[in-house]
């Protein structure tokens, strides 16, 4: 079995500000493998992004870390800045959901890029030049030594986000972590963005971990899907089996979700809000939310159970002298949607 690229051992955030302690991870593990793509999906608040900051050793101050990341073997939590800067950008590195995060609106896109290249690589100003001029072309820019000279406002938004993916892999990274990297954009550029993404990790070789809150955007991206509430991991496995044998009650709400563009129905929502994680929370964190909600699951959380040896979910309902459940029809038909997803992806 291969080595993981990145492994992550009951991974606890803490975030204490005006003495008010949030827990918004709350003891997640994960081993993300060489040249996968693992994506990790969940609503607004889940605490995805600083998931996946806390990975990068961004936004440290007021934080409490427990638990282990561990990049190539190494531990990353331990890191002086000084090692951090060798490392972020990189060996990892990220792009972020708003790409003015990483623009500078004063200086020229040409100027940031070649500035970023030499920061990785000890080339000269031309062969930056150069490697920066390729990498737009490689993001599809169109006319790119004008583009070299322009400013982060005179592009468009699906432009800027091709720019920030250009800045991201001036390093040639092994793991590249993409927070939401097409939110903002339309579908139609939605769909550009995840394929030249996907086309960038062929040509490269680097890892992918994939932010989204949005299920159906993972059938295009995904080998492995984990399931993110409140903190934690509630099911993880391949795509095929979060799409086709889901088993956490919060799994079958997201697939719930997906709207179906064939059907009339009216689009459904997961009701109720998701827990405070300024309070401990206990039991099963969306049993509040759950129709499938047992006694047990207001008293004590769950652990994995095994599916197959790929397919783990923190459910109750797996059991053995749980109550059988059967899917709704929305479940089962948002299967044929991944189906055809599924197909158009492969194309």
């Amino acid at each position: 079995m291969a080595t993981p690229l990145l492994t992550i051992k009951d991974l606890k955030v803490t975030i204490t500000q005006d003495q008010q302690a949030v827990y918004p991870v709350r003891g997640i593990s994960l081993d993300i493998y060489p040249q996968e793509t693992v994506a990790i999906v969940g609503e607004s608040g889940s605490g995805k992004s600083v998931f996946v900051r806390t990975i990068l050793g961004l936004d440290q101050k007021n934080r409490r870390i427990d638990g282990d990341i561990r990049f190539n073997n190494q531990s990353l939590l331990t890191h002086s800045q000084t090692t951090w800067q060798a490392i972020r950008g990189k060996k990892i590195a990220m792009i972020f959901q708003n790409a003015m995060t990483v623009l500078n609106p004063a200086l020229t896109i040409g100027h940031q890029l070649i500035e970023t290249i030499r920061q990785h690589h000890t080339i000269t100003k031309a062969a930056a030049k150069q490697k920066a001029i390729q990498l737009l072309t490689d993001c599809e820019l169109d006319n790119v030594d004008l583009r070299m000279k322009q400013y982060p406002h005179e592009f468009s938004g699906g432009q800027k986000q091709r720019i920030a993916i250009a800045i991201a892999l001036c390093g040639e990274p092994e793991l590249l972590i993409a927070d939401e990297p097409t939110t903002a954009l339309d579908v139609r550029i939605q769909d550009k963005i995840i394929k030249l993404i996907k086309k960038f990790q062929k040509k490269i070789g680097f890892s992918i971990i994939f932010i989204t809150h949005d299920l159906g955007i993972v059938s295009g991206v995904a080998d492995r899907v984990a399931v993110m509430y409140a903190g934690r991991l509630v099911e993880h496995g391949t795509k095929r089996d979060i799409f086709y044998n889901p088993q956490h009650p919060y799994t079958w709400a997201l697939l719930e979700s997906i709207p179906d563009i064939h059907s009339n129905q009216t689009l459904l929502s997961i009701p109720g809000v998701p827990p405070n994680l300024s309070k401990k929370i206990k039991g099963d964190a969306f049993a509040p939310r759950s129709k499938y909600a047992l006694k047990i699951d207001y008293k004590q959380q769950p652990p994995f159970f095994q599916v197959n040896p790929q397919h783990y979910a923190a459910t109750w309902l797996l059991h053995p002298k749980a109550p059988q459940v059967e899917l709704s029809d929305n479940i089962k038909q948002r299967k044929e949607i991944f189906r055809s997803l599924e197909k158009e992806g492969s194309e």
